[in-house]
């Protein structure tokens, strides 16, 4: 029985058995629609799919007509000679292979090389100091050479050792004895778990001006991507803000996710440019200009699409496609805007939909027989909140095909989180908050080194140097 059978009756008879089925109707369209739900058609993770995956996977990418594999004039890449290896072993011929005869002595007529590339025994490398002590032959004073900056004990690890256990713990997640035991099966030395922590603690405190940079450097860039994932640290809920550009990355905990979380980062409040995020309404307090994920979009699009039947959902994903192709092939042209006149055309199709969807899905008057009222204003089904969201930040939605630097979704934010989630499923929870901190700035320096390129263990290895090699990063 479907709930408009339940309101006819419901006009016939006013009696407290239909109450009751009403609200049964209400409750069983509320537990379908959650069932319903996956990481197609809302924000819930792959993870969350379990085994029952979706059995129909409709991309949202059309078909380029393309082969699959490299394309021609793709420069491929291959295993390649070097020029000067490292050890030649020549062999030599002995026996004929036709007649049998001894051959050791033949003059070879040519060569025919072949290479096998791989990797040495890892071992340790000792250094010794020996600093040299003298008497002054002229007043007697006793004089030592100075060690190197950093060899201060007398038997001591050295920062490429400690620029891999940072790497191992903090980008590759190996947990403490795992990481111990690697150590061990490698190098053949036994590294304790408190020398690991160590060699992560004093990366992080090396990495402290590099935090304020990062910000700095993020307030100064024209298009900035936010987002937020739920962490436990120390046992209740916190929060892992990041924001980042195809160069930069941020991260910073805190025990909130809104308005008070955003000011501790301290780069939306004097930020001049165009944040992108998800539509957290905490977000549009601030004066900058916004953008929103189309990325979301589609998938709650497509969820009232297949779930709820809403046909101008489907136009909707349509016209999010086209216009993404528009800009796209665009950009591969060289061009910078869309013409005025395909962004008139665009945006009257845009509001067209909207409109379409607001007669689909019109606002509820009141039954004359409901005796109270309830308080607030009248409660919003999901299609009308997304159609208003549409309709009210259509500029903000579209801010892709006004400008070009604008990004499509908010991917690039939530690639950077992603290992933060990982993190928790590998470890549970950070145990302090002093322990998400330093997680979260050597993270934002390692993900911000890779976008620059950089080699992050030679990288590392200059920061427990002292050398903050951030300072010639390209910012844009």
């Amino acid at each position: 029985m479907k709930r408009e059978d339940i309101e006819k009756i419901y006009d016939f008879g006013k009696d407290a058995t239909v109450n009751f089925i009403m609200q049964l109707v209400e409750r069983i369209e509320k537990l379908e629609n959650q069932i319903a739900k996956n990481s197609r058609n809302s924000s819930k993770p792959p993870s969350s799919d379990g085994f029952k995956k979706p059995k129909k996977t409709r991309s949202q990418r059309k078909r380029s007509g393309k082969k699959s594999g490299g394309q021609p004039g793709h420069p491929g890449k291959t295993l390649e000679m070097v020029k000067h290896p490292d050890r030649i072993v020549k062999l030599s011929l002995t026996y004929c292979t036709c007649c049998g005869r001894w051959i050791a002595k033949a003059q070879p007529k040519s060569i025919e090389k072949r290479q096998v590339q791989d990797v040495p025994k890892p071992n340790l490398e000792a250094t010794e100091y020996q600093s040299c002590i003298a008497d002054c032959p002229y007043c007697g004073t006793e004089n030592k050479a100075a060690f190197p900056a950093g060899v201060t004990q007398k038997v001591q690890y050295g920062n490429r050792l400690r620029s891999m256990m940072v790497y191992l713990k903090n980008y590759q997640l190996l947990p403490l004895d795992r990481l111990t035991d690697l150590f061990r099966d490698l190098f053949q030395v036994s590294v304790s778990e408190a020398t690991v922590l160590a060699a992560s603690e004093r990366c992080s405190t090396a990495l402290d001006d590099f935090s304020s940079w990062v910000v700095d450097a993020l307030k100064k860039s024209p298009v900035v991507n936010f987002d937020e994932t739920g962490a436990n640290i120390g046992g209740s809920l916190h929060w892992i803000h990041t924001a980042g550009t195809p160069l930069l990355t941020g991260y910073i905990p805190h025990k909130r996710r809104g308005s008070e979380a955003i000011d501790a980062f301290g780069i939306i409040p004097d930020f001049t440019g165009r944040a992108v995020h998800d539509h957290w309404s905490s977000y549009f307090k601030y004066p900058c200009a916004h953008g929103l994920c189309n990325a979301h979009h589609l998938r709650e699009l497509t969820y009232m699409h297949e779930q709820e039947n809403q046909k101008w959902a489907k136009k909707m994903i349509d016209c999010l496609l086209t216009v993404k192709a528009s800009v796209d092939s665009a950009k591969e042209k060289g061009k910078s805007a869309l013409s005025r006149t395909l962004i008139l055309k665009y945006e009257k199709q845009y509001t067209r939909i909207v409109q379409s969807g607001f007669r689909e899905n019109p606002v509820k008057k009141e039954k004359s027989h409901q005796k109270v009222k309830k308080r607030g204003r009248p409660g919003k089904s999901k299609a009308q909140n997304l159609l208003h969201r549409l309709r009210d930040h259509q500029h903000e939605v579209l801010a892709f095909m006004y400008d070009f630097s604008v990004p499509f979704d908010n991917n690039l934010a939530e690639r950077d989180l992603r290992m933060i989630k990982v993190q928790q499923k590998i470890s549970g929870l950070f145990r302090t908050f002093a322990g998400a901190e330093q997680f979260c700035r050597i993270r934002s320096f390692i993900s911000t080194t890779r976008k620059q390129g950089v080699n992050v263990i030679e990288a590392i290895s200059e920061i427990l140097k002292g050398n903050q090699i951030y300072l010639n990063f390209a910012t844009k």
